[in-house]
């Protein structure tokens, strides 16, 4: 059994700060690539950013220069500053791993967290 399981989310005023985490955890061989997803309500899930496992990292233009995605062995951060209202949606942690003995990569999400930015 893999899981990715997230923490960080919650109510931050306009050009706060949040910091997300999303920790994988199981019978994992390798993990590639890690990202972050978000949705809001009515809209299709996009990606925020995300991070090979030789650390190169890929932002969405609507995030770049505000967020930073990082990671340290099975576990992948989010730093989200300067937020924004638009950036209200439910995040969601990403990971291709490849499990214990499996001969290929599969995709796994996490349960998401909410990230609330007032005005």
């Amino acid at each position: 059994q893999v899981q990715l399981v997230e923490s960080g989310g919650g109510l931050v005023q306009a050009g706060g700060s949040l910091r997300l985490s999303c920790a994988a955890s199981g019978r994992i061989s390798s993990i590639n690539t890690m990202g972050w997803y978000r949705q809001a309500p009515g809209k299709q899930r996009d990606l925020v950013a995300a991070i090979t496992s030789g650390a190169f990292a890929n932002y969405a233009d609507s995030v770049k220069g505000r967020f930073t995605i990082s990671r340290d062995k099975n576990t992948v951060y989010l730093q989200m500053n300067s937020l924004k209202p638009e950036d209200t949606a439910v995040y969601y942690c990403n990971a291709d791993i490849r499990r214990l003995f499996g001969a290929t990569f599969s995709t796994y999400w996490g349960q998401g967290t909410q990230v609330t930015v007032s005005s």
